[in-house]
């Protein structure tokens, strides 16, 4: 289970390396969406894979998971969808004003131009 862990939090950040590394602005919000993706599978994995054991502290209880990183994960996650939702309405806005979604704001007459 933590080989499987391991590869899909490698996965998810190697493929939003490689958008952020684009030059256009959909895959870059998409980049960081898997980024922050990674980050939160790293964060819930640091707080140890336990399965079959409740996640809430009790005197009574022998064995429980760490709450901790479960309400950490949450928070990032309304925390990234509220950064996702202001990156997609700045990208809407400057591809409106720009006319281009290239992310120095070149529009694609100019790129062969050497500016």
């Amino acid at each position: 289970m933590e080989f499987l862990m391991a590869s899909g939090i490698g996965v998810m950040t190697a493929a939003g390396v490689y958008l952020l590394l684009r030059a256009r602005t959909f895959p870059v919000i998409v980049g960081l969406t898997f980024l922050s993706y990674a980050v939160n599978a790293f964060i819930f994995a640091m707080g140890r894979l336990e399965t079959e054991k409740p996640p809430i502290l009790a005197l009574k209880l022998a064995q429980y998971t760490d709450p901790l990183p479960q309400a950490l994960v949450l928070t990032a996650i309304v925390i990234a969808f509220g950064m996702t939702a202001m990156a997609v309405v700045l990208v809407l806005r400057a591809y409106l004003e720009v006319d281009s979604d290239h992310v120095d704001g070149d529009s694609d007459n100019r790129e062969g131009t050497g500016r």
